[in-house]
């Protein structure tokens, strides 16, 4: 190119004839001005310069290196990281000390560190812990309730919230006082509205599991479910993971409704939740109408508390250290060498058997059968 424009030709149509851009002729002609073309560096240069300002010395880095295996192989104190480096470095007279974090780098970039970086490995699909959820065969809606809301005034208020896995489908009901009567009401509302999914998952609220320092107890939220053949399940206490769906749109439904606006009374925050669940829906309709086919609420259906309850219930729960579960007020043994595991009871009342399945979320496909037990729930009088 550069002897093609010596002979007379113009740049651009020397760029046209090799098929290179304008600036590329330049900026060899400009490399090779002045001089002949067997003299020219027609290399490539290296753009970063030839001396790094600030870099720490090579035999500096040399010294840090030799001090972190004599350190690991003699220090009294068994300490041979940056920090225990750079001390011994003060030690013996050094003035041009590195950070630790420098010496950090140093030894990164050496190549002598010995500790291993943590393995990320890929969450699990959403709902895991149900093969035909986690397969997008079945919808789970999930439900809590905020507390500790203050309108000025001293008006107590309490939300009821609820969240489909798959569908994003939302519902709130803020309310003074939330009890078993009225999440039951607002369940139902819902449902017939919705439709009915397979499951329904739940803390262990006792408004939503019942009483605890009872044996055998059957919640009306429960029978509730039970009577629609909605399976009910509840998260494990204290572990992360399972309620986030839920929790998520907890903490939305504060900042867009609760926090954003004023309210006089507890009417006006029933408009604006009302409000902000229509637009939420109408934002997520296209995920609503992809989410798995929910059931037709029961024309002639009506909740009887007193009919013995028939279906499955699940519980999700960790086990102890000598691998037992408690639910229902009883404790069952899994595995004795399953401790402190995850694991998903089935509770099949009609068959009076419960099975234990062993959950890992390293293996989320895998969900073996650790043991089985049989369980009869007592017949006797729901107290409403």
């Amino acid at each position: 190119m550069v002897s093609a424009v010596r002979e007379g030709a113009s740049q651009r149509s020397t760029a046209r004839r090799f098929g290179v851009a304008l600036r590329t002729v330049q900026l060899w002609l400009e490399r090779a001005q002045g001089q002949a073309l067997d003299d020219v560096e027609w290399s490539d240069r290296l753009r970063i310069p030839r001396h790094i300002p600030r870099r720490t010395p090579s035999h500096l880095e040399e010294v840090i290196v030799g001090l972190r295996q004599e350190l690991q192989a003699e220090s009294a104190l068994g300490e041979y990281g940056a920090a225990a480096i750079r001390q011994e470095l003060f030690t013996r007279g050094w003035q041009q000390v590195p950070s630790i974090r420098t010496i950090g780098r140093i030894l990164e970039r050496r190549g002598v560190l010995d500790g291993r970086k943590r393995l990320r490995r890929p969450p699990p699909p959403p709902g895991w812990y149900l093969p035909d959820l986690a397969a997008r065969e079945a919808e789970l809606d999930s439900f809590d309730i905020v507390e500790g809301l203050v309108i000025r005034g001293g008006i107590d208020v309490e939300v009821f919230n609820g969240v489909s896995l798959h569908g994003g489908l939302v519902v709130s009901s803020p309310r003074g006082a939330i009890t078993a009567r009225t999440t039951v009401e607002d369940l139902v509302a819902h449902w017939r509205g919705y439709g009915l999914p397979r499951y329904a998952q739940f803390d262990n609220d006792t408004r939503f599991q019942g009483a605890h320092q009872h044996r055998d107890s059957i919640s009306r939220v429960m029978r509730l479910c039970l009577s629609l053949t909605v399976i009910p399940v509840f998260a494990p206490p204290q572990e992360t993971g399972f309620q986030a769906a839920i929790e998520s749109y907890n903490g939305r439904w504060q900042a867009k409704v609760w926090s954003r606006f004023q309210h006089a009374d507890l009417a006006s925050l029933r408009t604006r939740s009302q409000e902000y669940v229509r637009a939420h829906r109408r934002r997520a309709a296209a995920r609503i109408d992809s989410a798995p086919i929910r059931r037709l609420f029961p024309s002639n259906w009506e909740l009887d508390l007193q009919a013995h309850p028939t279906g499955r219930l699940i519980y999700l729960r960790r086990t102890s250290e000598r691998g037992f579960v408690h639910l229902l007020g009883r404790d069952f043994l899994v595995d004795r060498l399953w401790t402190h595991r995850l694991v998903r009871v089935e509770i099949q009342l009609q068959e009076g058997k419960i099975r234990f399945i062993a959950l890992r979320r390293r293996e989320p496909a895998r969900q073996p059968v650790l043991a089985e037990a049989t369980y009869d729930l007592p017949r006797r009088r729901f107290h409403e």
